[in-house]
């Protein structure tokens, strides 16, 4: 049963047209979401405007739809669960894109084994979300060391658990791929959102818990940043 859903998964992550209808389904989510920051939502920090983007980029529709539920000031209320999913894809923005670069590079240039494509591609993911933090806890006038530490125990647990996931996915579905091979391209879309999902409930907790703040509320124009 589990090798015959492996099979089928993988001859369709490996067929073109996994990535045709990706990029179709992409590019009209991605001009949605353009327009509604440029029309309607203007006001949000322009941080946040690229978190969203590079969340439609990686997870499609389901990132167009956490955005549509969670990110607008146009949202009826604000609550743990809209300020989670907010947390966490502030955090996939910037470890989506050191995975995909610490792929590329342990894959590609280094054609390195499996352990040491996960080294590169966690320290890289970990590197660009643990920046994209402190980079807005400095502009908010926080000393550098101050914000390193508060970064590194408000985002270590959700990015460790994204990236275990994501990478986790990405090496069972991708095998042996190379950069040259569709799959290597469509497992990596696949992980991307797995490991957007799996560190959702840690945000949820983190929150709860009072670790982290979350993200701001989108309805308010202020752009002061809540961490």
């Amino acid at each position: 049963m589990c090798s015959a859903f492996m099979q089928t998964l993988t001859a369709i992550l490996s067929s073109p047209w996994f990535l045709i209808i990706w990029a179709a389904l992409v590019i009209p989510c991605q001009i949605v979401l353009i327009r509604d920051l440029t029309r309607n939502n203007t006001h949000l920090m322009s941080l946040m405007k690229v978190v969203w983007v590079l969340t439609v980029l990686y997870s499609g529709p389901f990132g167009l739809l956490v955005y549509w539920r969670c990110g607008r000031k146009e949202i009826p209320d604000d609550g743990l669960w809209r300020r989670a999913f907010r947390s966490v894809a502030h955090c996939y923005s910037g470890c989506g894109m050191g995975e995909i670069v610490g792929l590329i590079i342990a894959v590609g240039l280094l054609q390195l084994g499996n352990w040491g494509t996960a080294a590169i591609t966690f320290t890289l993911a970990y590197v660009a979300g643990y920046a994209l933090t402190v980079g807005p806890l400095l502009q908010g006038g926080e000393k550098l060391g101050t914000a390193l530490k508060d970064a590194v125990i408000s985002e270590t647990p959700s990015i460790a658990v994204m990236e275990v996931v994501a990478i986790g996915v990405d090496m069972t579905l991708a095998g042996e791929a190379g950069l040259g091979d569709i799959r290597f391209w469509s497992s990596l879309i696949v992980s991307l959102t797995c490991g957007l999902i799996a560190a959702y409930p840690v945000n949820v907790l983190l929150i709860r818990k009072g670790v982290k703040e979350g993200m701001m509320d989108p309805r308010m124009t202020d752009h002061a940043h809540h961490h």
